[in-house]
């Protein structure tokens, strides 16, 4: 036989140190009740929930004879409310434990009890708020300490006291619900200042100590819900609905409504419908009576018809009404405050307005939230084809719950008229009611939420053009794909007027003559391509219509040809959009157009440096006002690149050594970066070695070496695939400010700052590290060493190496040509000086600086500036 559990409930306190003993023994009762398992708190929710689910009615008597308010039959309701819909909207919620978890993203959520809930419960619920309160708090493993309305508290405690039972022979601690059965101020002030959280439902003056305790406070506003009746509403089911809800208990639920206000044009029908259900509309003089006693002296509802049936309150005013009126119906024009109609009622005492049309009923509806009912509930009843109309009405009031077509006081509360609105008799109202949330009140909000994030490691990618063809004299049978694999009708050349007029052209106009392929040509590009160098050639380009586009040139005529057919295929682009800088690339806040829409993109280098015909980059200066737009996004990437050693015979010294240390510095940045992978290494340590081996050469001979030519090509290329998805670093960021504030080559740049840059990424222990979570720790100067010891340099251990490898560097650069210093170069001391600050502002602002391996500080960026101008 099962053992029969005494009742437990808690003693009577009557005073600040019995409730203090009280609450230290609560505590206890709930760290043993945060051990519970998921089963065992299901187990005592049911059978907590039955036990209020068979008291209902005797509940709901109780309550109306100890408050002399409210319907005893809706209150049996609402206690079955109370009991049944809890249970059911969180009867399979998890809140114990582990309640989600995503392996693959390493997020595990863990849910904790808060502690020790203090519930202040008011007299026009006291029985039912009673009933979810302590539903919730067993739902979530916490303790519950309840504070009555001092006109309801023996119902309240009875209501406690039937849970408390139910919930201990199911398995709860003892001690684990509470109630103050002789509630003072002292005492509620006491318990807000000793819970871990309050739990508030009541009149303001409540709810504002609740919220100034020091302690957080879930607490709700003052409703006063304004109804609007459109033209095109059913105005039999609009106005029985009011009636539904307005009698509810005689009106004292929060969300019942205070007001409604028709339009014109249904104004009379809709006062009619209300007279023909058994409403009393009052005359001019019974109007005034019942205006002097809505209201206390202290301006809030009078409490003395808080849920009294209507002919009792025409009574206290001195009017007589059939005894089954239903509602006392006030025909008022005055939405201010100060009419009394327009206040909160919490009775059956309803406001009727006329309003010219919707946008005037809008005002009105407007207003009445304003000074009464911020953040509550507001009531539309329409047509549901009215939907710009429902639109409107949801813009324009600040209130939680915007309920449509449905009586207030059910729909408010949840889950009876609809079914997403959580079932709750604590309707929080949000900032504009000066609420800490703005939802229906649940067992989310007594949880404690605690986040396990384990680290895990992005997504990588490799990105390329569809097709890379390459080896000297590829170009006539790659460029065979555009008729025969693409079916391309019309081609459009950008290249710069040296290649134009060079014939190195020639050999691309010939191929697609054979091919039948029409053709125009854009051959005005200049060194550091401008937007309207841009603009002229797009303006070309739009009106030839081609559907395939080929870049001729170095990294300048590819830039200028990336930027036209953004243009060509997104004029609606704005460039300071496009320039945005990110963080990572997949996450930015500007999402790049989709390209190829009008046109495919083909690039054939003529220079081995930039690698810009297999990256996602392009950079475009306006002239106008000197803003370098630096553009990067994938959507930019080449269709097709071709790398024919055959358009890079004829580079001069200069091209070849400048453009062949920025190579270098793609594959040493590329290697070094936070966002290198085994992908990219591969492709950054083979264009080092062809580099080193061959850049001399093709230096001293120049097309008289095709093989040192054809190496570097490829070395470009593939430097260009690595820092196209590894990306580049700060000597990059530097090397962009230094060649636009002192027209220097970018390949000459590169090449003045890449040992100052290597010596301050190899140290061990930087100030600050790049973030990014597959990179683990500082070690940029065994990757530096990773590469030195691939290209055949060697070392007794990585200090040697690296030093070596810091020399020979310098070696190289000397063999090619490259001076030493950036004052070797002709830039002049004070001008240097006077821009150097907003250099390295700029620098440490661009998009390249993010994936270096040292994240740099601008004090730092200066100091190697600095080194680089004098010491080299």
């Amino acid at each position: 036989m099962a053992k029969k559990v005494e009742s437990k409930v808690p003693e009577i306190i009557d005073s600040v140190e019995a409730l203090q003993a009280k609450i230290a023994a609560m505590r206890e009762a709930q760290k043993k009740f945060a051990s519970f398992t998921q089963e065992q708190v299901d187990k005592i929710f049911f059978e907590a929930a039955m036990a209020a689910n068979k008291a209902r009615i005797p509940l709901a008597k109780m309550a109306v004879a100890e408050t002399g308010m409210g319907v005893v039959e809706d209150k049996v309701i609402k206690n079955h409310y109370a009991a049944e819909y809890m249970f059911n909207a969180y009867k399979r919620v998890k809140t114990c434990g582990v309640i989600e978890e995503d392996k693959s993203y390493g997020i595990k959520k863990i849910a904790e009890p808060v502690g020790l809930v203090g519930a202040v419960i008011p007299t026009t619920n006291p029985t039912s708020t009673a009933i979810f309160k302590c539903l919730i708090c067993l739902k979530t493993r916490n303790a519950i300490l309840i504070s009555p309305h001092p006109r309801a508290k023996k119902c309240t405690a009875e209501a406690a006291k039937i849970v408390y039972e139910a919930a201990v022979k199911a398995g709860a601690p003892e001690g684990i619900i509470g109630c103050i059965e002789e509630p003072t101020i002292e005492l509620s002030n006491e318990l807000m200042k000793a819970v871990d959280v309050i739990l508030a439902t009541g009149g303001p003056g409540m709810v504002k100590a609740a919220y100034s305790s020091g302690k957080p406070a879930i607490g709700v506003g003052p409703g006063n819900t304004p109804v609007i009746m459109d033209s095109s509403c059913d105005i039999q089911t609009a106005v029985y609905s009011v009636i539904h809800s307005k009698t509810f208990d005689n009106g004292m639920i929060c969300a019942s409504e205070q007001s409604v206000t028709a339009v014109a044009d249904i104004y009379d029908a809709v006062k009619k419908e209300f007279i023909k259900r058994g409403c009393y509309v009052l005359n001019n003089d019974e109007l005034d009576k019942v205006r002097q006693i809505i209201l206390s002296p202290a301006g809030t509802v009078n409490p003395k018809i808080v849920g009294q049936p209507a002919y009792i309150i025409a009574q206290m005013a001195g009017v007589e009404v059939p005894k089954d009126t239903k509602i006392l119906v006030g025909e008022v024009t005055s939405v201010d405050v100060a009419e009394p109609f327009a206040h909160e009622k919490l009775s059956p005492v309803l406001a009727l307005y006329k309003a010219k049309d919707f946008d005037t009923a809008l005002d009105m509806a407007e207003q009445l939230v304003k000074d009464g009912g911020y953040g509550h509930t507001s009531s539309l009843y329409i047509h549901p084809s009215e939907t710009e109309k429902m639109a409107k009405h949801a813009d324009r009031m600040k209130t939680c719950r915007i309920l449509i077509n449905t009586p207030s006081s059910h729909g408010g509360i949840g889950d009876l008229y609809n079914f997403k609105l959580a079932p709750s008799l604590t309707l929080g109202c949000g900032s504009y009611g000066g609420n800490s949330v703005s939802e229906n009140v649940g067992v989310k909000h007594l949880l404690n939420i605690k986040t396990v994030a384990e680290r895990r490691e992005n997504m990588l990618w490799f990105r390329t053009p569809e097709k890379v063809y390459f080896k000297k004299g590829c170009l006539p049978v790659a460029l065979d794909e555009l008729k025969n694999y693409y079916n391309k009708k019309k081609a459009f050349l950008v290249t710069d007027t040296f290649l134009y007029q060079n014939g190195h052209t020639k050999p691309i106009t010939d191929k697609l003559d054979e091919m039948g392929i029409p053709y125009e040509c854009f051959f005005e590009v200049t060194p550091d391509p401008t937007l309207q160098c841009a603009q002229r050639g797009l303006a070309q380009l739009k009106a030839f219509g081609p559907d395939v586009i080929i870049a001729l040139g170095g990294g300048s005529a590819m830039d200028c040809a990336k930027i036209m057919w953004l243009m060509y295929e997104h004029p609606e682009c704005n460039f300071e959009d496009l320039a945005m800088d990110f963080m990572d690339i997949r996450k930015r806040v500007y999402v790049f157009p989709k390209m190829g829409e009008k046109a495919m993109m083909v690039s054939i280098p003529t220079s081995s440096g930039t690698g810009s015909e297999v990256t996602p980059f392009a950079i475009i200066t306006d002239a106008t006002t000197g803003t370098k737009w630096p553009i990067a996004d994938y959507e930019l990437l080449p269709n097709m690149a071709i790398i024919d050693a055959d358009f890079m015979m004829s580079q001069p010294k200069g091209l070849t050594s400048a453009s062949g240390i920025d190579a270098l510095t793609h594959a040493l940045e590329a290697y070094v970066s936070i966002m290198a992978t085994d992908f990219t290494d591969g492709l950054a340590l083979k264009a080092s070695k062809i580099i080193f081996d061959y850049l001399p050469t093709a230096y001293e001979k120049g097309a008289a070496d095709p093989i040192a030519r054809e190496k570097m090509g490829n070395a470009s290329t593939l430097a260009g695939m690595a820092f196209a998805n590894a990306f580049l670093g700060i000597c990059h960021s530097m090397a962009h400010k230094l060649g636009a504030y002192h027209h220097l080559p970018h390949g000459i740049a590169n090449a003045l700052l890449i040992e100052h840059v290597m010596r301050y990424n190899a140290d061990p222990a930087p100030v600050k590290m790049g973030t990014f979570s597959q990179y683990p720790y500082p070690h940029a100067k065994e990757r530096y060493c990773e590469v030195a010891r691939f290209v055949g340099i060697t070392g007794k251990n990585d200090d040697e190496v690296f030093e070596n490898f810091i020399k020979a560097i310098a070696d190289l650069k000397e063999r090619v040509g490259i001076k030493r210093t950036i004052k070797d170069y002709g830039i002049d001391e004070k001008a240097f000086l006077d821009t150097l600050d907003e250099m390295v502002e700029n620098a440490f602002n661009d998009q390249c600086t993010g994936a270096n391996p040292r994240y740099p500080l601008m004090s730092e960026m200066k100091e190697m500036y600095l080194k680089a101008y004098y010491e080299g």
